[in-house]
């Protein structure tokens, strides 16, 4: 699933002022849409041991890519770059 959050979001204005980042929680919101856009809507879904590796700024395109099986999904998000063409990882659960 590819995404990217609009520099008018409200999360950003308070995260942080001058210099906004896209908070961890939208990242894990865009994880959760994506799981569920495969597997319907799944009720007390949990993402322990997720890894915040490098910011995603607002309006900056990037994906969600899956692995695994219910209740251990590995996941990434990945910047997308013109430059990397694997892209860069912001946020992982890579451990089983």
């Amino acid at each position: 699933m590819r995404f990217a959050i609009p520099a008018d979001h409200p999360c950003l204005p308070g995260h942080f002022p001058g210099r906004p980042v896209v908070p961890g929680v939208v990242l894990l919101e865009r994880v959760v849409e994506a799981i569920e856009a495969v597997h319907g809507p799944l009720e007390g879904l949990r993402l322990p041991q997720v890894k915040f590796l490098q910011p995603l700024l607002p309006g900056q395109p990037a994906r969600v890519e899956l692995d695994g099986e219910a209740p251990r999904w590995r996941f990434r998000v990945l910047r997308e770059d013109t430059v990397l063409a694997s892209g860069e990882v912001v946020a992982s659960r890579e451990t089983p």
